[in-house]
C-alpha cells in the first residue's frame, strides 16, 4: 500500500473496519460544524452602513470656489483687477494652480481677461446684467414649473422661513440682509425642485446676482417692494398656479434690471393681489 493510502481510504470508507466507519463520520462533523459556523457568522455579521465615495477636490477647485465667495462678498468689486502674485502669496499657492482656478472663474462669467491688461470682475453693464437675468431667468423659471407639479405647498413652506427673516430686516432697515435672504429664497426655490443640475447652474449665477443685488437701491421702500415681489411668489407656488408662479418671477427678474438702471418705474399693483 502506497504511503497515506489506509487515510484515504478510511475517509473515503472504502475500508471494511469500523474504524473507517468512525473517522468517516467524525471527518463529516468537523465538516458540517465549520459551514455551519462560517454561515452563523454570516447571518449575524453587521450590515456595513452605505457610504458616498469620497469627492477630493483638487487645488484649482478649491481656489475658484475661495475666489468665487470672495467675489460673492464684493472683496473684490465689479470691475476689480485680480493680480496674481497678490492672490498666490494670500492663498499660499504657486501660480500655476491659480491659473487653473482663475480659468474656471473666467468660463463661468465672473472674470473676463483683457488681452495685455490681465483678469478683471465682470462689470455691472447694461448687457452683461441683462445677460446675467436672461441665464437666472431660465433656470429659476424651469424650477418653479417643477416645483409647481411635483410638491407646490412644501416648497412654499420652505421658502416661509426665509420670507419672515427678509420681513424682518426690511422692517429694521438692514438693505444688506434683505439681499442675501433674497438670495437664499431662490437657492431654496431651486433646491425645491430637486435637480442636482439646474443647482449647480444655478451656483455661478448666485453670485452674479448677489453682486447685482447689493447694488440696488437701499430706501426702505425698496426693501418693502422686494419682500412684497418674493412673498407673491411664494403664494402663486403655494396655490398651484404655475402660470401666475411664471408671471412674478419674470416681473421680478425685470424689475430688478430697471432698478439697477433705473429704466422705468415699477406697478405694485399685481402683487398687492396675487396672495
Amino acid at each position: 500500500m502506497a504511503e497515506g493510502s489506509g487515510v484515504i481510504e478510511v475517509l473515503s470508507g472504502s475500508a471494511a473496519d469500523p474504524t473507517a466507519w468512525y473517522c468517516r463520520q467524525s471527518w463529516q462533523r468537523i465538516v458540517d460544524d465549520r459551514y455551519r459556523v462560517a454561515a452563523v457568522s454570516t447571518l449575524d455579521a453587521p450590515v456595513p452602513p452605505r457610504l458616498s465615495p469620497v469627492v477630493q477636490q483638487s487645488t484649482p477647485m478649491i481656489i475658484a470656489a475661495q475666489v468665487r465667495e470672495a467675489i460673492a462678498r464684493g472683496d473684490f468689486p465689479p470691475g476689480a483687477q485680480m493680480y496674481e502674485t497678490q492672490l498666490a502669496q494670500q492663498l499660499g499657492v504657486s501660480r500655476g494652480p491659480l491659473r487653473e482656478g482663475l480659468q474656471r472663474l473666467t468660463q463661468e462669467g465672473l472674470l473676463v481677461a483683457i488681452r495685455h491688461r490681465g483678469l478683471f470682475v465682470v462689470e455691472l453693464t447694461p448687457d452683461n446684467v441683462r445677460d446675467m437675468y436672461l441665464a437666472r431667468e431660465a433656470i429659476e423659471r424651469c424650477a418653479v414649473a417643477v416645483v409647481v407639479a411635483r410638491a407646490p405647498v412644501a416648497a412654499a413652506d420652505a421658502l416661509e422661513p426665509v420670507l419672515a427673516q427678509m420681513l424682518q430686516a426690511a422692517e429694521r432697515g438692514d438693505p444688506r440682509e434683505v439681499g442675501e435672504c433674497d438670495i437664499r429664497f431662490h437657492e431654496v426655490l431651486v433646491a425645491q425642485s430637486g435637480s442636482e443640475r439646474l443647482v449647480h447652474l444655478h451656483l455661478t449665477q448666485v453670485v452674479e446676482a448677489r453682486i447685482c443685488i447689493h447694488s440696488l437701491g437701499s430706501t426702505h421702500e425698496d426693501e418693502m417692494h422686494r419682500v412684497r415681489e418674493h412673498r407673491a411668489i411664494a403664494d402663486a407656488i403655494r396655490t398651484g398656479d404655475v402660470e401666475q408662479a411664471d408671471r412674478l418671477l419674470r416681473r421680478h427678474m425685470v424689475d430688478a434690471i430697471d432698478e439697477l438702471f433705473e429704466i422705468a418705474p415699477r406697478d405694485d399693483s399685481d402683487l398687492d393681489t396675487a396672495r
